[in-house]
């Protein structure tokens, strides 16, 4: 199922879920130290935005050549998304642009690349067409295939072959129990340190999150797209190595009042005390994979004052 020329060196399944290991996904987790995290409060969305752009600018001035960024999907990075917009509509950003190679970090399938449920319909209404015509080049993961492996294994070959990522966008989303999940590492999945990405059958619950954040996000949602994404059998997602491999990792929550569970799995994330022991470390961050964000150096970590209600 893979294609030719990709650089995956290992598959491997838990039980029905797909994880794809590369040559350079060398994390073993003992070796990884783990961290606090300190987030900053700042006081709106488009103050999030405005940092997240931040981010962006400041990587082009310490990096030369081109960036390669991870798109967030959900409410997240929607200010930021739109701050770019009105970028793209006129020239000043132009050179920065031009340097991008954008990437999406899951997605849901099979399904259609139109559907108004997948991430790439919400890029496109959010950043808008001048966007996308001025990046290097735009790669979403495709769902339109009953391949989901091989299309998966394709996406990561070229992932890699742009010397990895400059900038992961990620989120938080909620799980049972205030465990919480990354991309769409979904709780018990089985991903370790050295998976990179993976195909795994769907949760509802993550069904239910997926459909929720794009209607109240504003996504125009048929019927029609609706049945179809509920129809949808596996997730495609980035893996842990993928998250530990980045340069620099930008984390926003800033829909804390209408997904009132990220407040207690954000605090257990900040609280959790890590272990030293490699396999009770393993355990942990497949019990709650948004600590795979603790074992990274180089977090930024915005958040709304409510996430952390009186």
């Amino acid at each position: 199922m893979s294609s030719p020329n990709a650089r995956i060196i290992t598959r491997r399944v838990v039980d029905n879920n797909v994880w794809l290991a590369n040559g350079g996904s060398h994390n073993p987790i003992s070796g990884l130290t783990p961290r606090k995290i300190v987030y900053e409060m700042l006081e709106s969305e488009e103050a999030v935005g405005r940092a997240q752009v931040d981010e962006l600018q400041r990587a082009a001035r310490e990096k030369n050549g081109d960036l390669v960024i991870i798109l967030l999907g959900g409410r997240g990075a929607q200010a930021m998304y739109r701050i770019l917009g009105q970028l793209a509509e006129e020239s000043e950003a132009d050179e920065l642009f031009s340097r991008l190679h954008v990437f999406t970090q899951d997605a849901l399938g099979p399904m259609r690349m139109d559907n108004g449920l997948s991430f790439v319909r919400d890029f496109e209404r959010l950043l808008g067409q001048a966007f996308f015509n001025k990046v290097k080049s735009f790669t979403p993961m495709r769902t339109d295939t009953d391949d989901l492996e091989g299309a998966m294994t394709a996406y990561v070959d070229k992932l890699e072959s742009l010397g990895g990522i400059d900038i992961f966008f990620l989120g938080l989303g909620p799980e049972a129990g205030e465990a919480s999940h990354l991309c769409y590492i979904k709780p018990g999945s089985g991903a370790t340190a050295r998976d990179v990405a993976g195909v795994i059958p769907i949760s509802p619950t993550i069904l239910e999150h997926h459909i929720a954040k794009f209607k109240i996000g504003g996504s125009a949602v048929t019927k029609a797209d609706e049945a179809e994404c509920r129809k949808a059998t596996h997730i495609m997602t980035l893996g842990p190595a993928a998250i530990l491999g980045a340069r620099r990792i930008v984390q926003s929550i800033v829909d804390a009042a209408t997904a009132p569970a990220k407040r207690a799995c954000y605090r257990r994330l900040l609280e959790t005390e890590i272990e030293e022991d490699a396999a009770s470390r393993s355990a942990q961050c497949d019990e709650n994979p948004g600590l795979w964000l603790r074992l990274h150096p180089n977090v930024r970590s915005l958040v709304l004052p409510d996430v952390f209600p009186a």
